[in-house]
């Protein structure tokens, strides 16, 4: 898709991230370029303020907005990392040709809010925190599953970028499981759901794509089948061309009961 563009910047520190009137921040692009963008007049590359991709810290893992989906699923994991293999699994629910995953960008995916959008369902699954910057020069964090409050919506205000996603040691080296559907063999997720059970046995269920934003609930033991119940119980779910609402409450149920299932075993 052609944009009607007539400038681009690239940036190079956080001064060059303040748009003008028009513009609009580039990563990726997978989104930006794949439909019009009525009233977009200029890009402003974030790629090069040459963030790392990934990099370990004292405390787990970040991970870079501008992180691609191919970098991120190449990357070589602690082995201490048991979780790990939730990478692959929420890259190839993505559904995206090898080509658009080394393009897409994990921030992307994440700003984009859309209810399929798997690398939300990564972070949010592994409690991970979005590093924002704000206009004023400073930061804030907030949790994955917070950020993402409906499709295409966020808490992210005017001027704020999406910095990084910082990933915690504790879930990294925890039990999963994970389970995806689509209503077509190709065709988007209408409902991913993970279980994680850490080292001292709380489990934490993960449900997304079948409901308007991220649902996360910890129980602080292995759960009962009437417990996961319960909290599907109250959930709010999400209809569109991709699954009916009743279809999705039903298969979501049968997983999420799987998955909890799985990591309790």
């Amino acid at each position: 898709m052609d944009l009607a563009v007539t400038s681009l910047r690239s940036a190079r520190t956080r001064a060059d991230l303040r748009l003008a009137a028009g513009e609009r921040l580039l990563a990726g692009g997978t989104w930006l370029f794949s439909e019009p963008q009525p009233g977009v007049t200029g890009l402003v590359d974030l790629t090069s303020l040459g963030w790392p991709s990934v990099e370990r810290t004292p405390d787990g893992l970040r991970v870079a907005a501008t992180c691609t989906v191919e970098q991120l699923a190449g990357y070589a994991p602690d082995p201490a990392w048991t979780a790990w293999p939730l990478v692959g699994a929420c890259a190839d629910a993505l559904l995206m040709s090898f080509k658009v995953q080394g393009q897409a960008t994990v921030g992307g995916n994440v700003a984009l809010a859309l209810p399929a959008g798997a690398m939300t369902t990564l972070l949010t699954a592994l409690d991970a925190v979005a590093v924002v910057w704000t206009p004023d020069g400073g930061e804030r964090r907030e949790a994955v599953a917070d950020l993402v409050v409906g499709p295409g919506r966020t808490t992210l205000a005017p001027g704020e970028v999406l910095r990084a996603f910082d990933v915690p040691e504790h879930a990294l080296g925890s039990r999963v499981a994970v389970r995806q559907v689509s209503l077509t063999a190709v065709g988007r997720s209408a409902s991913l759901v993970v279980a994680r059970r850490d080292a001292d046995d709380a489990v934490t269920l993960t449900v997304t794509a079948a409901t308007p934003r991220p649902v996360r609930h910890r129980f602080p033991s292995a759960a009962t089948s009437a417990q996961v119940s319960g909290v599907l119980a109250a959930v709010e779910w999400y209809d569109d061309v991709h699954g009916a609402l009743d279809w999705r409450r039903a298969v979501t149920t049968l997983l999420a009961h799987e998955v909890v299932a799985e990591v309790t075993a």
